[in-house]
């Protein structure tokens, strides 16, 4: 997929993010435990002074000989933490699996986001040493608030569920899946798309979540990851703008 370069997009005043993430999953040496973990909060707790524990838990269903189905105990346990900032719009979260950064509204650019998260980051390699890296994800959630009434979803975004022309074109609500490949950069999009219900200003939010990753090892060149977080972002970037209409740009404006 080839689009414009990052300088050649709009940057929006009123940007629809709720949130965006950056995420990053290790495998940590064997010494690392659930405890090392949470030393983590020592480093910033200045900046992220609230701290919860982030659990794993499953639980399983096996049949019996009479064919009837019994549940298993739950398994898991705790397997990292997260740290807010004072005004929660900010969480670093430090897991046995890797680390992710969290912006929630405002977001300001992605200069800013990519460099707080880096120097997270690279705070925690100080303190865990990671073995390799094995994922790096990308995730923006906009939140699009459509005035009503709206005759069709593609007024304001252009992949839409199509309904069969004999049945009812009313929509109450929907929720739909693509997974898109980019072979040129070696990364995958997952694209989800929904609305919720309309707010007391006659408004319909239609939510476009955008999460790009790669899966690959990284484990000498720690630089080479940033390099790759650009090419993902120009890839979040593309899927975004190519997403929507101009009558709904208009609105972030």
């Amino acid at each position: 997929m080839k689009g414009k370069r990052l300088s050649e997009y709009t940057v929006f005043p009123n940007a629809p993010i709720t949130e965006a993430l950056l995420d990053i999953r290790v495998e940590l040496p064997e010494d690392v435990d659930i405890n090392k973990i949470e030393t983590f909060h020592e480093h910033v707790k200045d900046r992220f002074p609230d701290k919860k524990t982030r659990g794993a838990f499953a639980i399983g269903v096996q049949l019996m000989p009479d064919g009837t189905p019994q549940s298993l105990p739950a398994s898991g346990g705790p397997q990292g933490f997260l740290f807010r900032s004072p005004n929660e719009n900010k969480i670093v979260q430090a897991r046995i699996d890797g680390f992710t950064f969290n912006k929630l509204r405002p977001y300001e650019n992605w200069t800013v986001f990519r460099s707080e998260a880096k120097s997270l980051w690279n705070m925690y390699v100080d303190q865990f040493v990671p073995k390799k890296v094995t994922r790096i994800a990308l995730r923006y959630i906009n939140r699009i608030e459509v005035p009503l009434p709206i005759k069709d979803f593609k007024e304001y975004i252009l992949t839409n569920p199509e309904i069969a022309p004999k049945l009812s074109q009313f929509i109450d609500h929907f929720f739909m899946q693509v997974i898109l490949p980019n072979p040129e950069i070696q990364a995958k999009a997952v694209i989800t798309q929904t609305m919720e219900p309309a707010t007391d200003k006659n408004k319909l939010p239609l939510i476009l979540d955008i999460d790009v990753f790669m899966e690959a090892v990284y484990v000498d060149n720690k630089e080479e990851i940033w390099t790759d977080f650009e090419k993902l972002h120009v890839f979040k970037n593309e899927i975004f703008f190519n997403s929507l209409t101009d009558k709904a740009k208009e609105l972030f404006k």
